[in-house]
């Protein structure tokens, strides 16, 4: 069984998505344990085991590649396990390889933290900073242009071939209103998005723990989030 410690936020989608693509079925080989961002559950020191980061996700797999358990915490190193582990969405060959992981290393290293910056700026900031809501707004409109930009003349992200950057990017263009964004801008990943939430696997994923995560965020998740808690030395 793999034990999954999560929230429903675009990391956590990430790899619920790569789940069940990879033909795992929650309930009957992996189980999500929830783990509320808005509380502090955190900073909990069990939780803090697995992930040193305080962040979700966290993976925890009881038949790791030694016979043994193995615990991963990043989304983006716990994609590439459960892809080496099964063999799915990672291309064999060189090039295509490479080429998926370099657009997974963009989603890493510009889709979450940029978009995660506009999601901020634009809606849980105590106050509006013009210079910040336009910088990370237009920061999105360029990202969803490079995008758009690569899919001209191929069906997926990194080529042909369904693969993890495709699973990766997806969860964060889902708060594609929350980023200023107008898909009228970019159709070619209109269309790509279109494509990705009709899968069935993609579908399931995203409704994990759907229900656990309320609307808005009160003065004690901001605080949990952005306040002093974050940065208490543990």
């Amino acid at each position: 069984m793999i034990d999954v410690y999560s929230w429903p936020t675009p990391n956590g989608h990430k790899v619920h998505i790569m789940l069940e693509e990879c033909g795992f079925r929650l309930g009957r080989d992996w189980q999500v344990h929830a783990v509320d961002i808005g509380k502090g559950d955190q900073f909990q020191p069990d939780f803090l085991k697995i992930s040193p980061n305080n962040k979700i996700p966290a993976l925890v797999d009881s038949a790791g590649p030694d016979g043994k358990s193995i615990s991963l915490f990043e989304s983006g190193a716990i994609l590439l396990y459960l892809a080496s582990k099964t063999g799915k969405f990672l291309p064999r060959s060189d090039r295509a390889k490479f080429k998926a992981l370099e657009w997974l290393m963009f989603q890493m290293g510009g889709v979450g933290p940029m978009l995660g910056q506009a999601h901020h700026f634009r809606i849980y900031a105590p106050e509006k900073i013009d210079y910040a809501v336009n910088r990370y707004t237009n920061e999105a409109k360029r990202l969803y242009g490079v995008m758009d930009r690569q899919l001209a003349e191929q069906k997926f992200i990194a080529g042909n071939q369904y693969s993890i950057a495709d699973i990766a990017i997806f969860p964060w263009l889902r708060s594609w209103q929350n980023q200023g964004i107008d898909w009228a801008d970019y159709p070619r990943l209109k269309v790509w998005f279109d494509t990705i939430a009709a899968r069935p696997a993609v579908q399931r994923g995203v409704a994990v723990l759907a229900g656990a995560r309320k609307p808005g965020t009160d003065d004690k998740a901001r605080e949990m989030l952005f306040g002093k808690t974050q940065y208490e030395k543990r």
